[in-house]
């Protein structure tokens, strides 16, 4: 993987962003690297979570690269939605619990990943959540709007959609959208504490409950479900 690395600890599967000086940003291939990534998780025998995280001092990732995006023809646009959509799906109702550990901002597509993760750790002092695509001109896909319903706190979710309203770790906890925020010194080491816990669940009953509690998100199974072949 030329963008983010997988590893396996303690039972655990961790994968870490490690393109932070491009912002770990989304393009085509970056998103087979996350498919393969999950296609292990899958694959895995036993009970299992993921944690994703990354290590850069400023960014978790801030979504697509737009530049690349712009120098794509109409068709390969498609095939990259496509295939980011499939991947935010597939993480959402992963056969596994997930945390997401967020070391500094997720914009855009790094907020869908935000919603799309069972639980969300983020650092205390630093980094902002947000949804820019109303001042971007990039409305969300349908299956992306049932994505960012997973957000449980409605007003909050209204400011950040329709308004592109950035807000802090602090703000995010406070509303009930994070799970912990913790100091930066201390973020990973109490994200795979509680990765390790979530490891011990069983991972049959742990996936039949998220899939209940995502139902609205099934719809999507038959068009986004499927695993993909990098071409």
């Amino acid at each position: 993987m030329a963008t983010m690395d997988l590893q396996v600890k303690e039972g655990v599967h961790v994968l870490t962003l490690t393109n932070g000086d491009n912002d770990n940003k989304f393009n085509l291939d970056v998103m087979h690297e996350y498919l393969a990534a999950f296609d292990a998780v899958e694959e895995y025998k036993g009970n299992t979570a993921l944690m994703i995280t990354c290590e850069h001092e400023k960014t978790f990732t801030t979504g697509i690269d737009l530049a690349w995006m712009m120098a794509q023809s109409p068709e390969g646009v498609a095939k990259f939605r496509h295939a980011l959509e499939t991947m935010l799906y597939r993480l959402a109702m992963l056969n596994a619990p997930t945390l997401m550990c967020i070391n500094g901002n997720a914009y855009a597509g790094g907020a869908l990943l935000f919603a799309a993760t069972d639980f969300n750790f983020m650092r205390s002092d630093k980094g902002r959540i947000c949804y820019p695509e109303v001042d971007i001109k990039i409305p969300f896909t349908p299956s992306m709007y049932d994505l960012i319903d997973n957000i449980p706190n409605k007003l909050l979710l209204k400011r950040m959609s329709l308004l592109g309203e950035r807000v802090s770790s602090q703000d995010a906890f406070d509303a009930g959208i994070l799970d912990a925020i913790h100091p930066a010194h201390k973020l990973q080491e109490k994200s795979f504490e509680f990765a390790k816990e979530l490891a011990k669940k069983d991972r049959k009953a742990y996936t039949v409950i998220k899939h209940g509690l995502k139902r609205h998100m099934l719809k999507w199974q038959d068009e986004f479900g499927q695993k993909l072949t990098a071409e």
